[in-house]
């Protein structure tokens, strides 16, 4: 093609529409003020704030950081879209990517947003605004400048609003201050407050649990700590590799020389006792709003920011037995374009020369976390049960690994055989070895508590109630039968009235 005489059709974008539309890249509340907060670790700030204000609208949010600032030119230049490129060469300790994250992320969740940032040291703020009333108005590619007056406004309103919240500090100097006005994805709701009550939840629950997972290396570091307060609390790390408790196990470590990167994976399994401490309000496992199965899978860190976590990204399957386990990713900032890194940070794909290595460790790590999983629940027994056990199953150790035996000492079981002749004792134990081998090889699946109507399950509540009946005379106490017998046969006690009357 002869460019030289060829003609051209200009095809400006109109700047509300790209605008709107670059700021769908998956973006939440959560991710988006990550990705803000990317740019003031890489700008060194050892302390960031988020404040919010909804006692009107629309509503107010604030991001501020004491880290290196911007002069006015650098400012407009990390205004701009996008403010570098992909392919730059970063330092190691750059958190950024694309040159899109303070816009695409600002615009994800309010229509008009402004920056005032000083250089550390100075006392002059600059100011700009992008704003998409104005871009439509106008129809050009133009940030507002923000005046001194405009400047000294937002300073002001910000000390207002620390100073709202509890625990608010004198000692904090920003350098960095981003306000996003009016919250859209919260004000599309009709009553006022609802609206309040679920940015309070986002911000109070969702958002402080996303930072703490995402940026735990951070805030636990000895030097160069980085603490994150939201509406002056801060925000406590939650490290989903507690290697300081002596229950986690640590599998051999990996090392993958990648392009220009090493690749480090290691896998973690847990404890199987996890599964009933997760339960309680507070446990090293899991933050309180998730559970062992939201976080299983992989953790890749880029340069110690969590990027991605939970779950094994279509490498395989989540499921119950594998919750135990935990893959840790560790890579650099130099291989961002191979793993196509997304803008929001949310979405990554494994390269293929990487998958095999993944997959090799994640075939390891799968056989030690379904080992941990299924001994779960079992006790480990030095001697045979004893005469009125309520264990029906017990735990041992064989060259087959660790079988569940049926405990021929358990009260019924030793009362049936005692009322059977020699030819009906045989079948019996003919009838317990096949189950009991059934059983063994029905651990290799997945677990599940079932609870139910017993009619159902060919055994009706009159019979139920007479083996508890004959349990009890048997010498086995209340307790006991509440512990172990019901939930064995998927019954709570005070589901039926019979039951309830004899065991309470």
């Amino acid at each position: 093609m002869n460019v030289e005489n060829q003609n051209f059709e200009l095809a400006n974008p109109n700047p509300e529409f790209l605008i709107k539309s670059i700021a769908e890249q998956g973006y939440s509340l959560e991710t988006a003020l990550a990705d803000l907060m990317d740019n003031s670790i890489t700008a060194n700030a050892s302390r960031i704030e988020v404040l919010t204000k909804i006692d009107e609208e629309p509503f107010t949010l604030f991001l501020s950081d004491n880290g290196d600032g911007m002069s006015k030119e650098s400012l407009k230049r990390n205004m701009q879209f996008p403010s570098k490129s992909p392919e730059d060469s970063r330092e190691s300790n750059d958190l950024g990517r694309f040159g899109l994250g303070l816009k695409t992320a600002s615009f994800s969740q309010t229509r008009a947003f402004t920056v005032l940032s000083r250089k550390k040291g100075s006392s002059f703020f600059s100011g700009l605004t992008w704003d998409v009333k104005h871009l439509k108005d106008s129809g050009k590619w133009e940030m507002i400048i923000n005046s001194d007056e405009e400047i000294a406004e937002i300073l002001e309103q910000y000390n207002n609003i620390s100073n709202d919240h509890q625990n608010s500090s004198n000692e904090f100097i920003p350098n960095t201050i981003i306000v996003w006005r009016g919250l859209y994805k919260f004000e599309n709701f009709l009553d006022v407050k609802n609206k309040q009550d679920a940015l309070k939840e986002e911000i109070t629950n969702t958002t402080s649990e996303y930072l703490s997972i995402v940026f735990h290396k951070f805030m636990e570091r000895q030097t160069n700590r980085v603490d994150i307060r939201i509406n002056n609390t801060l925000v406590k790390p939650f490290n989903p590799f507690p290697t300081d408790n002596s229950n986690l196990r640590a599998l051999e470590p990996l090392q993958k020389e990648f392009s220009k990167d090493i690749v480090k994976i290691q896998g973690f399994v847990l404890p199987n006792t996890s599964i009933k401490e997760t339960k309680e309000n507070s446990n090293p496992w899991t933050p309180h709003n998730k559970s062992l199965m939201d976080m299983e899978g992989l953790y890749i860190y880029r340069a110690d920011r969590l990027i991605l976590f939970g779950g094994w990204n279509g490498l395989i399957k989540k499921m119950p037995r594998l919750q135990l386990g935990r893959l840790k990713i560790d890579i650099g900032n130099k291989v961002d374009h191979l793993f196509h890194l997304n803008v929001a940070k949310s979405q990554i794909n494994i390269p293929h020369d990487l998958k095999n290595s993944f997959l090799r460790a994640i075939v390891d790590l799968k056989a030690e976390a379904q080992k941990e999983y299924f001994n779960y629940g079992l006790k480990t027994f030095t001697q045979r049960p004893t005469e009125h056990s309520s264990e029906l199953f017990y735990k041992t150790a064989t060259n087959k690994g660790v079988l569940l035996r049926i405990n021929d000492e358990f009260p019924l079981l030793k009362s049936l055989k005692s009322s059977l002749n020699n030819k009906q004792k045989a079948e019996l134990n003919f009838i317990l070895k096949m189950s009991s081998n059934l059983i063994n090889k029905v651990r290799q699946v997945d677990n599940v508590e079932i609870t139910g109507n017993a009619e159902k399950d060919g055994i009706s509540i009159d019979e139920i109630v007479k083996s508890i009946s004959e349990l009890l005379n048997l010498g086995l106490s209340k307790e006991q039968i509440k512990k172990d017998i019901l939930p064995n046969l998927g019954i709570k006690v005070n589901s039926h009235e019979e039951i309830s009357n004899l065991l309470n």
